[in-house]
């Protein structure tokens, strides 16, 4: 049987259904969410997870397109097909604007509705146009409306660190949103998504009845790809993946979890795979990068920045639900940002204490995360050599040669211009932490506590475990001093694994590894 294609960068359902590519039936969230008794929802969730594809859907649904649906689980469900007025917004066009741009894209996607129903004459104002388009649009089908809005918060997002042109731009965003509220008796349906809360945008802080569904256990799966869903509809894909491979179909499996899996969306969720990143896997039929091929977002950069974030602090964490609903103008920590935009996720709940884990999701946001941010100790000079390097310093490491890892990286340090901000050990700490931990396979971590003391790195391979201890403008017996001291390795005596210690010196003039020394322990 052939397989059939894969909807990479489609997200119009209808095209999707006619051109029988692959479909994974979300449709009973559908019917289920369509028939709740509720008129507002909200769903929150990373970008390129087919928020947008889930619009689309709403949208052919409520617009009765009955033969969409065949064969879906929502045509066993569904007895009515009942045809609605449709209007759809998609504010991902919205991004990068000044206050001014933004206000003539309002009122160009409107523009676009106004002429398909009719309205020659607009109304000053772009929420004035928004009710008068609800309301001709109830008055000339004589049927409530149904508004959909995908991306709702795309025109804030790449400013949130930036309080002036923030609240610039959430001001116009409040302003066209407002109608929602006082056109509630015309409107059947109305659903938004987007990735963070701007509470003060008026669809959050006036739409009191709003039901927001981000962390339903009852809607977790509603958008990516559960284990459910891959070992069942996408049991072929796996096997021609595998093939193509050249392994088996349990180790392709493990592989597209330990790449792609690692996320939960309320407290008892199922495992849910990146779609995009499954998809495109699926469709080259290698395990790639997928979801940060696409780029990191700048507001995440600049955020992390903002908050002064150091990259070993971006693991493991426990938060209290409302971290998960604390809003972006007012943020305390960026652990809900970071778990909102997918670089962190659900890992656990304690029900008696209210407290969740958070981590990163898997391999792949990890590689692609401290890639993005490598940059920044590098003082934005990294480049493709430092892919080179560090694939290297992989290899080296993997066959014991530790001495030769460092060397490589001294000589890949010696080409990155002089960077003056680097007087402190706390620096070199992270830029180390980063650089091991895209070795892959490797875990890391920083300041691990002994009895006698903290460890600034601590590396466990498939076969050892390195203890590093870095020193600025000293040298590097110093750093194994401190080591031998403190008695660090004899925290890690019952790893069952050989430990190997590892003392480096910085130069803070040449920005580079000026000497190291290596010891087993």
């Amino acid at each position: 049987m052939a397989l059939r294609q894969y909807p990479v960068g489609i997200q119009t359902f209808e095209r999707i259904r006619n051109e029988d590519k692959l479909y994974i039936d979300k449709t009973e969230y559908i019917y289920r969410m369509t028939h709740s008794g509720g008129c507002y929802f909200f769903l929150g969730r990373p970008r390129r997870f087919g928020k947008s594809l889930l619009v689309s859907t709403l949208e052919s649904y409520f617009s009765g397109k009955k033969e969409l649906f065949e064969g879906l689980a929502i045509e066993q469900i569904e007895k009515d097909w009942t045809e609605y007025p449709v209007l759809h917004f998609d504010m991902s066009g919205g991004k990068h604007l000044e206050k001014e741009q933004l206000e003539d894209y309002l009122g160009f996607i409107l523009s676009k509705h106004e002429k398909a129903w009719g309205i020659s004459k607009p109304v000053e104002g772009e929420n004035n146009r928004l009710t008068d388009l609800i309301a001709t649009v109830h008055a000339k089908c004589g049927k409530q409306v149904v508004v959909l809005i995908d991306e709702y918060d795309a025109p804030m997002l790449d400013v949130a660190h930036e309080e002036e042109s923030l609240n610039a731009l959430r001001d116009v965003m409040r302003n066209f949103y407002s109608p929602l509220k006082m056109c509630e008796p015309m409107l059947r349906f109305v659903f938004l998504t987007g990735i963070t809360k701007f509470s003060q945008v008026s669809i959050f802080s006036e739409l009191n009845n709003i039901t927001n569904v981000s962390m339903r256990d009852d809607y977790a799966g509603i958008c990516g790809i559960t284990k459910e869903e891959l070992l069942t509809q996408m049991s072929e894909d796996i096997d021609a993946l595998a093939e193509a491979q050249g392994i088996a179909r349990e180790e392709a499996i493990h592989k597209l979890k330990e790449n792609y899996d690692g996320y939960h969306f309320s407290p008892s969720s199922p495992d849910v795979f990146n779609p995009y990143s499954l998809l495109n896997c699926f469709d080259n039929k290698d395990f790639g990068s997928y979801w940060f091929s696409t780029g990191t977002p700048t507001y995440l950069i600049n955020m992390l920045r903002k908050f002064k974030v150091s990259p070993a602090k971006l693991g493991k964490t426990l938060a209290r639900a409302s971290a998960f609903d604390a809003p972006t103008e007012n943020l305390k920590t960026i652990t809900p940002l970071l778990y909102q935009s997918g670089y962190i996720t659900i890992k656990g709940y304690d029900k008696t204490s209210q407290l969740f884990t958070l981590d990163l999701p898997n391999k792949e946001i990890k590689v692609g995360l401290f890639e993005s941010l490598l940059p920044y100790y590098l003082e934005g000079r990294y480049a493709e050599e430092g892919d080179v390097a560090i694939a290297q310093m992989s290899v080296l490491i993997r066959q014991g040669d530790m001495d030769g890892a460092l060397r490589l990286l001294q000589e890949f340090l010696g080409t990155v211009p002089y960077c003056n901000n680097t007087h402190h050990e706390e620096h070199y700490q992270q830029m180390l932490f980063i650089i091991f931990t895209l070795l892959t396979h490797f875990v890391v971590d920083v300041e691990v506590h002994t009895p006698n003391g903290r460890v600034d790195i601590v590396m466990l391979t498939e076969d050892t475990l390195y203890i590093m201890e870095l020193k600025l403008n000293k040298d590097a017996q110093t750093a194994m001093q401190q080591i031998n001291l403190k008695q660090y390795d004899q925290r890690f005596a019952r790893c069952g694994k050989p430990v190997v210690k590892v003392g480096i010196n910085f130069d803070v003039k040449k920005g580079n590894i000026e000497d190291w020394t290596i010891e087993q322990g």
